[in-house]
C-alpha cells in the first residue's frame, strides 16, 4: 500500500516539474516579449553620451554631456551636473514604455493630424546621442513630446522615425523638467582634505600676499611667505570649510563688467593627486558674505556665501594658519635639558636610564663649574615633566617678526638672552634645539623668544622665564626622606630653639604604639601629632630656598634666628642584633604666612618650605 502512494507522489512531482519547466518558461518568454514590444527605445538608449532638451520659450531647456563617468551641463552654463538627476533622466529613457501606440499613417484616414496631439509644434524636443566613447560617430535620436492625454496622467510622444505615436507615463517629462538648481551640482571644491597636498592663497593688490602650504607626511608647512610650520588642525579645518562651500546661484543675466578671474579679491588653489582646483573670489554681491566667484577654466560666474570667519582666515592665512607652538619636539625623546641664565653657571638636567623591570625614568641635576667641578643631585621628575609640558605648549601670542634687523635683535635682548634652554633629542645622530628668551616688557607684558639659528621671533607669555629657572633649587628632588615600612619613630620633641624649652615631647615605651600613646591627648593635639609623624615618614619640601644649613635664615624680608627645633628618633631593625637608632632634626623658622614656614636641615643640607599639612600641625602645637 505504501509503495503505491510513494509511486503516485513521485509521478505527481515529475508532472509538476515538467509543467513548470515548459509552461512557466513560455510565460516568461511571452512576458519579456511584451515588455520589449512596449519599449519606445532599443539599444540606442543604453549608452547615452549627450542630451539636449529644448522648449518652446526662449532660454528654456538644457544640454548635457557625458565625460568619462561624470556628466556636465554645457547649456545654459558650463558646469558639472548632479549625476543623480541625470541618472533619473537616462533611466526614464532606457525603460520608457508605452501603454498604447498607433501609427501616424492612420491619422489622415481618421481625419486627424499631428497637431491634434501637440506634435506638430512639440512643447519639448529631446535629442540625444549614443554609442561608445571611442566611436568616430554617434547615433542621434530625436524625440518630440506633445500634449497630455485627456484621461489619465499620460502624454503623447512621436517616435524618432515618425512612424508611431506612443502614449507614455508623464514621469518622462517630469524628469526632463527638473529645475536647473537641482540639475546642477552645487559643489565648488571636490578635493577633500585627505587628498589635498597643497593650499595656495593670493590676496588682491596692493598687498598681493602669496601664501603656500604643503603637506609633509602628517604635517603642514609654509613655503611662502616664510618657511615655518603650519597648524595642522587650523589648516585642515580651513580646507574642510572650503570643501563645504556651495554655489548659491549662477549669474545667467547681466554679468558683471569685470569677471572674478580677471580681478579677484582672493585666489584660492587646492592641489590634490595630479589635479588642482582654483577659485577666484570677486566683489561682494548684495547680501552679507555673498561674493561673485568663478572657477579656473570655466566661464560660469556664480555667487557663493563665504562665512566671515573663513574669509578672515584666508585673507590672513600667514598668521591664522601658522602653528603657534614655538617648539616642535616629542617630550619622550628629550635626553637632557641645559638651562642657562645671565651670570649663572649652566645647569643640566639629564634623563636616567630606567631601572630593571621599570618603564619610569628618573632625572638628575648636573651643575658644572666651580671649584668642586661637576656636581650631581637627584632631580624632581614631576617638576622636569612639567617643564617639558610647558616647553611643548609654549605658544606665540603674536608673530613678532620673521626678518628682524640687528637693532631688533639687540632691543629684544637676544645678544645676551635672559634664558637659553637647549634640548638634546635622542636619535642617530642626536639633535639639539635651543630656545632663547630675550627681554620681558612691562608695557606689553610679553617676553620675546626664538629658536637659535632661525630668524623668526615670537612674543610669548613672560611666565616662561620663571618656569625655566637655572637654579638647582628649582629642580631638586622634593622628597627628602622616605622611611622604610619597618622603621619606627619612637619619640618626637618640639622645643624652642633659643632656650630649648620643650613645647611637646612624647616617647614610646617598649611595645607601645602611637595610637595608645596618644589616646589621652585632646583630639586637636592627637591629630596634629599623627600628621607630624606621617610627614616625617615621607618628608617633602614644598620648595627649596637655599643650599646648606645657615645659623640664621632670611624669611619675610629679614634675617631671622631659628624659632623651633623638631627632633624625632627613628629605629631601624638590625636583624639579629639591636636596632639602629638615628636622630632626625629639623630647624623651623617662625611662620611668615598662611602657607609659608621655612625649615632647615644639616642632614639634607638645605633650607626649604615645608608642605601645608606639616605647617598646620606645627601651628596647632605651638599656639596656646
Amino acid at each position: 500500500m505504501r509503495s503505491k502512494v510513494t509511486l503516485v507522489l513521485l509521478f505527481l512531482n515529475v508532472a509538476l516539474f515538467f509543467f513548470i519547466f515548459y509552461f512557466e518558461r513560455d510565460w516568461k518568454i511571452e512576458h519579456a516579449s511584451q515588455e520589449a514590444r512596449r519599449r519606445v527605445f532599443g539599444p540606442e538608449a543604453a549608452n547615452i553620451r549627450t542630451l539636449d532638451v529644448a522648449g518652446t520659450t526662449p532660454g528654456s531647456g538644457f544640454s548635457l554631456e557625458r565625460r568619462g563617468e561624470s556628466w556636465f551641463i554645457t547649456r545654459p552654463v558650463e558646469w558639472p551636473a548632479n549625476n543623480a538627476a541625470v541618472s533619473r533622466i537616462t533611466n526614464e529613457l532606457q525603460f520608457l514604455g508605452d501603454t498604447t501606440s498607433f501609427s501616424t499613417r492612420d491619422l489622415e484616414k481618421n481625419g486627424q493630424k499631428l497637431a491634434d496631439y501637440g506634435l506638430e509644434q512639440p512643447k519639448m524636443t529631446l535629442t540625444f546621442t549614443s554609442g561608445d566613447e571611442s566611436s568616430p560617430s554617434l547615433k542621434t535620436t530625436i524625440l518630440r513630446i506633445g500634449d497630455t492625454t485627456k484621461v489619465g496622467d499620460h502624454l503623447y510622444i512621436l517616435s524618432p522615425d515618425g512612424e508611431k505615436i506612443h502614449v507614455v507615463d508623464r514621469s518622462l517629462v517630469d524628469s526632463l523638467s527638473t529645475p536647473f538648481e537641482q540639475l546642477r551640482s552645487d559643489v565648488i571644491f571636490s578635493i577633500q582634505v585627505f587628498e589635498a597636498r597643497s593650499l595656495n592663497l593670493q590676496t588682491a593688490a596692493p598687498s598681493s600676499v602669496r601664501v603656500r602650504l604643503d603637506r609633509d607626511a602628517s604635517r603642514w608647512l609654509f613655503r611662502t611667505p616664510v618657511n615655518a610650520r603650519a597648524g595642522k588642525n587650523a589648516t585642515e579645518l580651513a580646507i574642510n570649510a572650503l570643501d563645504a562651500l556651495r554655489v548659491k546661484s549662477f549669474v545667467l543675466q547681466n554679468p558683471p563688467a569685470t569677471a572674478p578671474e580677471t580681478a579677484p579679491l582672493l585666489r584660492v588653489t587646492l592641489e590634490g593627486n595630479n589635479r588642482l582646483e582654483t577659485l577666484f573670489v570677486g566683489a561682494a554681491s548684495g547680501s552679507d558674505n555673498d561674493y561673485l566667484a568663478q572657477l579656473d577654466g570655466r566661464r560660469a560666474i556664480f555667487i557663493v556665501n563665504i562665512p566671515p570667519s573663513l574669509m578672515a582666515t584666508l585673507r590672513n592665512a600667514a598668521d591664522e594658519l601658522r602653528d603657534r607652538h614655538v617648539l616642535d619636539f616629542d617630550p619622550s625623546s628629550v635626553t637632557s635639558i641645559a638651562l642657562s641664565a645671565l651670570n649663572q653657571p649652566e645647569l643640566e638636567l639629564q634623563r636616567l636610564e630606567p631601572a630593571a623591570g621599570s618603564h619610569e625614568t628618573g632625572w638628575q641635576i648636573v651643575r658644572r663649574g666651580g671649584a668642586q667641578g661637576s656636581q650631581t643631585l637627584a632631580a624632581d621628575a614631576a617638576a622636569v615633566q612639567r617643564l617639558l609640558e610647558q616647553l611643548e605648549t609654549l605658544s606665540a601670542l603674536r608673530f613678532q617678526s620673521d626678518a628682524p634687523t640687528n637693532a631688533d635683535i639687540e632691543d629684544w635682548g637676544f645678544n645676551r638672552p635672559e634664558r637659553e634652554i637647549a634640548l638634546t633629542l635622542a636619535g642617530t645622530p642626536a639633535t639639539q634645539v635651543t630656545l632663547q628668551i630675550g627681554l620681558p616688557t612691562k608695557r606689553e607684558n610679553v617676553a620675546y623668544a626664538r629658536i637659535a639659528g632661525l630668524p623668526s621671533v615670537y612674543a610669548v607669555e613672560p611666565d616662561i622665564l620663571r618656569e625655566t629657572s637655572a637654579s638647582p633649587l628649582a629642580w631638586r628632588e622634593r622628597l627628602l626622606s622616605a622611611l622604610p615600612a619597618a622603621a619606627r619613630i619612637t619619640s618626637v620633641t618640639l622645643a624652642n630653639a633659643a632656650d630649648n624649652t620643650v613645647i611637646y615631647s612624647r616617647k614610646l615605651a617598649d611595645g607601645e604604639t602611637w595610637d595608645g600613646a596618644l589616646a589621652t591627648e585632646t583630639a586637636p593635639r592627637r591629630e596634629a601629632i599623627t600628621t607630624i609623624l606621617a610627614q616625617l615618614r615621607n618628608l617633602r619640601a614644598a620648595s627649596f630656598v637655599q643650599d646648606g644649613f645657615p645659623d640664621k635664615v632670611f624669611a619675610a624680608g629679614e634675617v631671622r634666628s631659628w624659632k623651633y627645633r623638631l627632633d624625632a628618633t627613628v629605629s631601624l631593625p638590625g636583624g639579629a642584633g639591636p636596632p639602629q637608632v638615628n636622630m632626625m632634626t629639623l630647624w623651623l623658622a617662625e611662620r611668615t604666612g598662611g602657607a609659608e614656614q621655612l625649615a632647615g636641615s644639616k642632614e639634607f643640607g638645605a633650607v626649604f618650605a615645608i608642605e601645608q599639612p606639616l605647617l598646620d600641625a606645627l601651628f596647632a602645637l605651638t599656639q596656646p
